[in-house]
């Protein structure tokens, strides 16, 4: 993060006494070529080279401007699908070993990755219908060793939530520890894919009479701990402005459709998508 420069781009002006000698020294330990870049940029490169983990305490704290303030939600926001990808041969071996099963025998074709994020990467796929005719499919599929990863960092989480807690009177009214808590129960939930399978099965369940709203349909056959493939279908990002009108959508009905959805799920249901990220 020092490095980086994004201690050197926080405003440490206010500042008194150790905090800002702490603050100056990481300004001057900061790469040269970081000094230029804007503080989102500062903020994504350091959080990539840290690593999954950090990327989701990154995304993870930008539903919470609260805690890190609107500015720094905002540039934390932009880490959604930034990480980089791994390598295909990996991906066959956790699909395959999570399924039992060669590649050859579940797919047809096996794309390369098209996205990735802190704990998965997904690659569109075709697969052979009931109907004997290829259907297109979207694959998850769980970095490799990511449980490892994350177990060790988040002793480092708490143990930054608890320094918080006994040293920054003004921070206990967050509960950093409970912060933390949350985190740790949630990435541990998303890292079996199969609860994430049952989760979207219950929710297109719920809404298969609902107009204007449709979920995608698990491919139980091709699904497991470490993979989970769904039907693939094609969209525009809700933040593409320009996208949804090209694509002829009417905002306001599809703003008041967003809106319902979401009241039918929450209301009605008691069962609705709670990751929800800024974008």
């Amino acid at each position: 993060m020092t490095r980086e420069g994004v201690i050197a781009a926080l405003p440490g002006e206010q500042l008194t006494g150790a905090p800002r000698l702490a603050w100056r020294f990481a300004r001057l330990l900061a790469r040269r070529r970081a000094k230029g870049a804007e503080r989102t940029q500062r903020m994504a490169r350091a959080i990539d080279r840290l690593g999954p983990s950090y990327v989701k305490l990154g995304q993870f704290l930008a539903t919470r401007p609260d805690v890190v303030g609107a500015d720094i939600a905002n540039d934390l926001a932009l880490l959604q699908d930034r990480m980089a990808t791994f390598p295909m041969a990996e991906a066959v071996e956790e699909i395959e070993d999570s399924l039992g099963r060669p590649v050859s025998e579940l797919f047809l074709h096996l794309d390369q990755p098209i996205a990735a994020a802190s704990i998965a990467q997904v690659h569109p796929a075709t697969i052979e219908g009931r109907d004997g005719a290829p259907h297109k499919v979207a694959v998850k599929v769980i970095r490799p060793g990511v449980r490892r990863r994350f177990a060790n960092d988040l002793e480092g989480f708490f143990l930054a939530a608890r320094l918080q807690e006994r040293f920054v009177p003004a921070a206990r009214r967050l509960k950093p520890v409970e912060v933390a808590e949350t985190l740790a129960q949630t990435t541990k939930i998303e890292m079996d894919l199969r609860l994430e399978a049952a989760a979207l099965s219950e929710l297109g369940e719920n809404t298969r009479d609902d107009p204007g709203f449709r979920v995608p349909s698990v491919d139980w056959e091709r699904t497991g701990r470490d993979v989970v493939t769904m039907e693939w279908i094609d969209g525009v990002k809700m933040n593409d402005i320009d996208g949804l009108r090209a694509a002829g959508h009417d905002l306001k009905a599809l703003a008041a459709t967003h809106i319902q959805s979401f009241l039918r799920h929450t209301l009605r249901d008691g069962c609705f998508h709670a990751d929800m990220h800024p974008r």
